[in-house]
């Protein structure tokens, strides 16, 4: 006869520490708002110990304001722009050439500012505002986003990712990144969820607060494409189709609606983009060439290869190189195909307007933050080492990007 034994004790689930238990009963809107806190006190520090590193050669001068720094700039532009408002005559270089001017910056942010401004006494004061409470609504949306597409613990860290990311400076300087990241998540959200409808309000505000709407309308045409050849898998009613196409043709429009304005007030039909390029030529002394699509990277990547003392035809391979392995990543890397298919059409969406209209300059960096959902794939991965060494690398990062164009901003690459 078989020995009789006692059965094994049942094994009991390994018990959290009281305070991990306790930061995972607190609704998500305060822990988001925590971690928001923190990553914007650590921020603050970064700009002070700029500002006491600032010396003559600094743009900024010696030992600049906080105030000063956070304003600088792009900034200037906006204040600008906020209370004078947006030129009928166009302002000419010596050469004849239009000149940079507040058309070159949309309205909502710098009006927003002003608004708000009234209030607290200033402008600047409004315009940081605005950034700080846009950028924790961006992290909050952000979370609910990718909580879509995974964990609690994946949407968590991808928030702390971003909050703590080597641009998060942009979250209290007086440009409207925050904004648009704000409203861009939103309509990411909304189209994740199919809620199509929110876009009609979502669409003008985007386009009227930073340029990149034309990538959103790219997006939602690769989203309907998507839905249509999946629509055995998810149903896709007539009221969807008819809004993804109606909201992708509305974001058209109202990505060239600026074109339009700046031509009516200005009587000059190439008011924005001779706008646009007034900055490129400050990067290409001499160059008085029109605006074609794709062709600011090929000479741009040329233009530093040249600098670098490097040949033009390595410039254009390493740009096709570049455009490969970003394809490459979002159709195969699994953390980011694990994000779904709207978070990396949005992603090759956004890379292919940027490639379209962009001269790659510093500011690449910070034209590259609309990507910050495939904060998600970082977020991935469990080991406690990783996610350390993402947060460790964003920190140096951070500090990196706030000393070059805030503490020293006096060379041609240190432009935020």
């Amino acid at each position: 006869m078989a020995e009789l034994t006692e059965p094994p004790e049942p094994q009991k689930p390994p018990t959290r520490p009281g305070l991990v238990r306790a930061w995972g009963r607190l609704p998500v809107a305060v822990r988001v708002l925590a971690i928001y806190v923190i990553a914007r006190a650590v921020t603050t520090v970064l700009f002070l110990m700029t500002s006491a590193m600032s010396g003559f050669s600094s743009r900024f001068g010696v030992a600049p304001s906080l105030v000063t720094l956070v304003t600088g700039w792009d900034g200037q532009w906006y204040w600008f722009a906020a209370l004078n408002g947006y030129p009928s005559v166009l302002p000419l270089t010596g050469a004849g050439q239009v000149a940079e001017n507040p058309w070159a910056f949309m309205p909502i942010y710098a009006y927003l500012s002003n608004a708000f401004g009234v209030l607290l006494g200033g402008w600047p004061e409004g315009a940081i505002l605005v950034s700080l409470a846009a950028g924790y609504g961006a992290c909050l949306v952000l979370y609910r986003m990718l909580r879509l597409r995974g964990d609690d613990a994946m949407a968590t860290w991808a928030v702390v990712f971003f909050a703590f990311g080597p641009l998060a400076g942009l979250f209290q300087v007086a440009y409207a990144e925050t904004l648009f990241l704000l409203l861009l998540f939103l309509a990411l959200w909304a189209v994740m969820l199919r809620r199509y409808a929110w876009l009609y309000l979502l669409i003008p505000l985007m386009g009227f607060t930073r340029p990149g709407v034309l990538a959103f309308s790219l997006f939602l045409a690769l989203h309907g494409v998507v839905r249509w050849v999946t629509r055995r898998r998810e149903a896709l009613s007539t009221a969807q189709v008819v809004h993804i196409v109606a909201t992708g043709l509305l974001a058209a429009v109202v990505g060239f609606a600026w074109q339009v304005i700046a031509a009516v007030v200005t009587g000059d039909s190439s008011a924005y983009l001779s706008t646009e390029l007034a900055w490129r030529r400050n990067w290409i002394p001499g160059w008085d060439g029109a605006f074609l699509p794709f062709d600011g990277f090929v000479i741009g990547a040329q233009y530093w290869f040249a600098q670098w003392g490097l040949p033009a035809w390595l410039a254009v391979a390493a740009l096709v190189a570049a455009v490969i392995g970003a394809a490459a990543l979002l159709l195969f890397e699994p953390h980011v195909r694990r994000l779904g298919a709207d978070i990396r059409l949005w992603a090759a969406a956004y890379l292919v307007y940027l490639l379209a209209v962009f001269f790659p300059q510093s500011s690449l960096f910070r034209l590259l933050v609309p990507l910050s959902p495939l904060w998600g794939a970082a977020a991935m991965p469990r080991s406690a080492w990783w996610r350390a060494g993402v947060v460790l690398a964003c920190l140096v990062g951070q500090w990196w990007w706030i000393y070059n164009m805030y503490g020293l901003g006096n060379t041609i690459w240190s432009v935020p």
